[in-house]
């Protein structure tokens, strides 16, 4: 099924809204748990906690699921298809992979955060939310999301052999 022009760009121009938004939610993330990382005062590491929650829970994880959604439609409703190219099956996996890794990874980042509601932070504690991982993971989001925009971009020829069937049933429908 093919969208019609209007719909298509429609449907584009929200997946690149919320793609970028993603991209700049986890970048604004990735600030915040080096702000935590690097900091010497426990109310910064407690408020940055509290904002980290709020991002994933409130824009990141709705932008995630935004992004996945608007790409399967528009891979859908266009030539491209879901399964016709390498970098479109690419683009879906990378997409599935993250958001399974972020809605497991809210769940630790929402017991981080209540730990760093408490009222008040034990040297243990404060220690356990300066542990590098935050930085690591919004960092290793970050570049799968820069290779999710360049394969989107650049768009690399690569057929699969779902895709070649699918052409060459074209051809064949189209010459007789």
């Amino acid at each position: 099924m093919r969208l019609a022009p209007s719909l298509r760009k429609f449907a584009l121009t929200t997946h690149v809204i919320s793609s970028v938004g993603w991209l700049g939610a986890v970048a604004a993330y990735l600030a915040l748990a080096i702000a935590a990382l690097v900091s010497d005062s426990s109310q910064t590491v407690r408020a940055v906690f509290l904002a980290m929650e709020l991002i994933i829970k409130f824009i990141i994880v709705p932008l995630s699921l935004a992004s996945l959604l608007t790409g399967l439609v528009s891979s859908l409703g266009t030539a491209w298809g879901l399964f016709r190219h390498y970098w479109v099956v690419f683009k879906l996996v990378l997409n599935i992979l993250a958001n399974i890794i972020l809605l497991l990874y809210l769940q630790s980042i929402g017991y981080y955060a209540d730990v760093a509601a408490g009222t008040d932070l034990s040297r243990a504690d404060l220690a356990m939310l300066r542990d590098p991982t935050h930085v690591l993971h919004s960092g290793g989001a970050l570049v799968v999301l820069l290779v999710a925009t360049v394969l989107g971009v650049y768009k690399p020829r690569g057929i699969t052999p779902y895709g070649r069937r699918q052409q060459h049933e074209e051809r064949k429908a189209s010459s007789a």
